[in-house]
C-alpha cells in the first residue's frame, strides 16, 4: 500500500500485552482500599482509559478517588513494566519500517510511556510519541492522531493506525485515517492483523 506513508501504534494490546501488568497494577490499587479485584468488565475499561480515567471509574466517590489517584501516583507504575510483554516480531516490523515509513505510537498512557519505552530498549524507536498528557482531548477523541498527523504533515489517507479497542475504532474514524484493528475481529476496522507481520503485509500492498 505506497500511499501510506506513516504507521502509528496503541501501546497497551497492540506493541505490549499488558493484561498481566495491568490487572496486577489495579488490583493493587484495589486492594490498598478494601475493594475486589477488577472485574472483567472494569478491567476492559481500564485498558483502554487513562489512567485518570481508570481511577475515577474504579473510584466514583469524590473524596476516594482522590485519596486512590494520591496513592497511584506515589506507587507508581515501574515495578509492573517487568509484567509486560512485547508484541512478537515487533522488533523486526519496526527495523523494516525505518527508512521506509513515519512512525508513532499514539496511546492513552501519560507519564508511564517514555520508561516503557527505554524499559524494552525502543527509545529512539518512533519518531513521535503522543500521550494522554500531550493533549487536551485523549481518546476516543481523534486530536492525539490529529498531532501526530499534523508533526508528519500527512494527509488522514496516507496514515494508518493500528490499535485494539473500540476507543482506537472511534479515534481514528474520526481522525480520517485508515484503521488496522490488532486482535479484535469485532472492530470496524479497514484492515483485520493479528500478528505484526502482517502489517508489513498490508503497507508491501499485499
Amino acid at each position: 500500500m505506497t500511499s501510506i506513508k506513516a504507521v502509528a501504534f496503541d501501546c497497551d494490546g497492540v506493541l505490549f500485552d499488558t493484561v498481566k501488568a495491568n490487572t496486577a497494577f489495579y488490583n493493587r490499587i484495589l486492594s490498598e482500599f478494601g475493594k475486589p479485584d477488577l472485574t472483567p468488565s472494569q478491567f476492559r475499561y481500564v485498558q483502554m482509559h487513562t489512567a485518570d480515567g481508570a481511577i475515577a471509574h474504579l473510584f466514583p466517590d469524590p473524596a476516594e478517588f482522590e485519596t486512590a489517584q494520591s496513592f497511584r501516583r506515589k506507587m507508581g507504575y515501574v515495578p509492573f513494566i517487568p509484567h509486560m510483554e512485547m508484541a512478537p516480531g515487533l522488533q523486526a516490523l519496526l527495523d523494516w519500517l525505518k527508512g521506509r515509513f513515519r512512525t508513532a505510537v499514539v496511546t492513552n498512557r501519560s507519564d508511564t510511556m517514555t520508561r516503557v519505552l527505554t524499559e524494552f530498549g525502543l527509545e529512539g524507536a518512533f519518531e513521535q510519541v503522543v500521550t494522554a498528557l500531550d493533549v487536551t482531548h485523549p481518546k476516543p477523541h481523534p486530536e492525539p492522531l490529529l498531532k501526530a498527523l499534523t508533526a508528519f504533515d500527512a494527509s488522514p489517507d496516507a496514515f494508518l493506525y493500528i490499535g485494539d479497542s473500540p476507543l482506537d475504532e472511534q479515534a481514528a474514524a474520526a481522525a480520517g485515517v485508515r484503521f488496522a484493528a490488532f486482535g479484535n475481529n469485532e472492530l470496524k476496522a479497514d484492515f483485520h492483523v493479528t500478528r505484526m507481520a502482517e502489517i508489513r503485509t498490508i503497507l508491501n500492498g499485499g
